[in-house]
């Protein structure tokens, strides 16, 4: 082509057709496509220059047949190449092949030739006409990818707006578990019938619906079962895949949850039977409360059974995974003790004092079940597999844990039975220990009240004491109480508190109340001197103890008796002040202006004496610290609620009015031991 003459120069008739020719004829020259026309009938095959030169020929040695051209053909493409070829002709169709060509220097260069045959009247074709051009680069770009894709230790694929495979990379072929044969040109739904109504078609589907990049992982059923990372970016041509095998990932992750929740479990247990057995609530609850806390870490359904004071088990707890089996499970609980056979698991694990696993519970238990309602409840649950261990604590077998899995979750492996062993092992300490520390604090709790009397029924007056121990320790504690009669009639009311909660506050608490009965008896003596006579005497004694303590003494003059009146004399030794409800509803503390020192601090100290005159009817109320002061409650709070349930609940009977008030003040854990004494005097006559 000449391109250095204007259409002027052509001399062309018709200068605008001149002047599109051209510019078709600088783009096919910039393109670099090079033209052919071949004679069918003459067989005359001619080649323009740009063609000439892709396939090494100059115009002066180009011979003009096709035995030329298929002279330069590749040997494995000329058959494909000539068949395409033939096919146009035959059908008087398109042309389109891709192939190789061989230069005489030996450079090997790919050639995309495109074409269409055209016929005569008669419907033979006569001619083809076509294009060819050297996409060498394009190739060689595309090898150069498709290197890099084959070089990843990652699956790629590509798809086709039809879904059909066009690329599919080595390692997709391993992932995948077919060959690039298997694959290229299938239909993904077709070759992977369980991706459809999956992840892996919502995601695909919906990066090509929204030109967005789709990032997900998802599980695909045997025969690959493995789980994914997928990563699904759209094109113009389709959609390209990159994923990974990810299922030994997820399987560690799995494993790394599991434990972390097996250890969250082993944690969990302990805590909350201590706290449930700590709170008073007792071993059936703490013990229902552990079978809800080991679902569905150890299993999807659990029992746990309680020995009694007889030795005899029963069945107190239960839980399942799924809330519409629990009341199922509790039935089962309730039947199948009495309906096992001597040589059932649980029989045999109670009975070795060894963990016993299950690899066939239908077998094992189900069929020796006698027919009715157990069999048929056992069947409703359907368990698998089943893990059944003694809770043994110091020698002792407390209760059972058994732990059920249903179908379709794999029986417990070793890392679940050594953490099933070792919630019971702590279950069954916490339990042995609760009961031990029941003793214990029964014990103590009778010493403690052995050291207490009851109190004297005097004609004139109701006399009402309470002692309640602290629930947090089993240890013996320092308050008492006493009220007692001297000769006169007079009567005396004392409250103490001993600094301590050991055996040695306990010790210390019954000599201090002998020395002051002792003392306090004799006719004439006055609270303070009780108080200093005390005091004297524990440093005497070589009592190395301090305490607090409160003296009443309830006097009563003929002249007052007729008036209905009565005379508190009283004395404090660091003691929080009684309290008197008065016959008007209005409640006092009895409380000096300067407090008096405790006991065990300075016997020389001088102690104060106060007196105050009340009628008849009128309620006296005594009581230790552990009433109105705690970690969440100030004393002078404490003793502004007491005051206000005293006047609220005053016009109750004298024993209910102390249970009241206690209740009141303490409705829930003892943080300390409570002791009072109140007084009523009785109207006159």
């Amino acid at each position: 082509m000449n391109l250095d003459r204007t259409p002027a120069e052509t001399g062309d008739p018709d200068p605008e057709a001149a002047v599109t020719r051209l510019r078709f004829d600088l783009a096919i020259d910039a393109a670099g496509i090079g033209s052919f026309d071949w004679d069918l009938v003459t067989g005359r095959l001619e080649w323009d220059d740009r063609l000439l030169e892709i396939f090494g020929y100059d115009r002066a040695s180009w011979p003009g047949t096709i035995e030329a051209f298929v002279e330069r053909l590749h040997p494995d493409d000329a058959t494909r190449t000539l068949q395409a070829l033939r096919h146009a002709i035959d059908t008087q169709g398109e042309y389109d092949a891709e192939f190789r060509v061989v230069l005489p220097t030996g450079e090997t260069r790919w050639v995309q030739g495109r074409g269409r045959a055209l016929a005569d009247e008669a419907g033979k074709s006569v001619r083809l006409l076509g294009a060819g051009y050297d996409t060498t680069e394009h190739r060689q770009a595309d090898a150069r990818v498709a290197r890099v894709l084959e070089s990843m230790n990652a699956a790629f694929f590509a798809l086709d707006r039809d879904w059909r495979f066009t690329y599919v990379n080595g390692e997709a072929e391993r992932v995948l578990q077919r060959s690039r044969g298997d694959l290229l040109g299938g239909d993904i739904w077709a070759l992977f019938p369980a991706a459809m109504g999956s992840d892996f078609e919502a995601h695909y589907r919906g990066a090509a619906a929204t030109g967005r990049e789709r990032v997900f992982e998802a599980y695909y059923p045997a025969p690959l079962d493995a789980w994914y990372e997928v990563r699904a970016w759209p094109g113009p041509d389709g959609l390209s895949v990159y994923f990974l095998d990810v299922t030994e990932r997820r399987a560690a992750e799995e494993r790394a949850r599991a434990s972390a929740a097996r250890l969250a479990l082993i944690a969990e247990a302990g805590a909350v039977t201590g706290e449930t057995l700590g709170s008073g609530a007792g071993e059936d609850a703490a013990l229902q409360r552990l079978a809800e806390a080991v679902v569905p870490v150890l299993g999807d359904w659990v029992i746990v059974s309680l020995a009694g004071a007889d030795g005899r088990m029963r069945d107190v707890g239960s839980w399942h995974v799924d809330p519409a089996q629990r009341a199922t499970v509790a039935r089962y609980a309730g039947l199948r003790l009495a309906a096992l056979p001597p040589d059932a698991p649980i029989m045999r694990a109670l009975a070795s004092g060894r963990t016993l696993t299950v690899a066939d519970v239908g077998a094992a238990v189900g069929r020796t079940l006698p027919p009715g309602e157990v069999s048929d409840v056992f069947w409703a649950l359907d368990p698998r597999t089943a893990v059944t261990l003694p809770l043994v604590a110091r020698g002792r077998t407390l209760g059972a844990l058994s732990t059920y899995r249903s179908a379709g979750r794999p029986a417990a492996d070793d890392d679940d039975v050594a953490t099933a062993q070792e919630v019971a092992a702590r279950v069954a300490l916490a339990l042995d220990n609760a009961r031990l520390y029941e003793q214990q604090r029964r014990l103590a709790e009778g010493l403690q009240r052995s050291l207490l009397s009851a109190p004297p029924a005097p004609d004139a007056a109701e006399i009402v004491v309470r002692y309640r121990p602290a629930v947090e320790v089993a240890q013996v504690g320092g308050d008492w109480y006493d009220a007692f009669v001297q000769p006169s009639g007079t009567t005396m009311l004392v409250i103490g508190d001993v600094v301590g909660h050991d055996t040695e506050a306990a010790a210390a608490m019954g000599q201090l109340r002998g020395l002051l009965r002792g003392t306090a008896y004799r006719d004439g003596v006055g609270p303070a001197q009780v108080l200093s006579d005390l005091d004297a005497a524990m440093q005497g004694l070589g009592m190395r103890t301090m305490a607090t303590a409160a003296v009443a003494r309830v006097e009563q003059s003929p002249e007052q008796r007729d008036a209905g009146l009565t005379t508190l004399r009283w004395s404090n030794a660091g003691h929080p002040p009684p309290l008197v409800l008065h016959t008007d509803g209005r409640v006092e503390a009895l409380a000096a202006e300067r407090p008096d020192l405790m006991l065990g601090v300075d016997p020389a100290t001088s102690r104060s004496e106060s007196v105050l005159t009340v009628r008849r009817g009128s309620t006296l109320l005594l009581y230790t610290d552990g009433l109105v002061e705690g970690r969440d409650l100030p004393l002078d709070e404490g003793i502004g609620r007491l005051s206000a349930a005293l006047a609220e609940l005053g016009d109750q009977p004298l024993e209910q009015l102390c249970d009241a008030v206690i209740e009141r003040l303490r409705p829930e854990r003892l943080q300390d031991d409570i002791a009072l004494v109140a007084i009523r005097l009785h109207p006159q006559g």
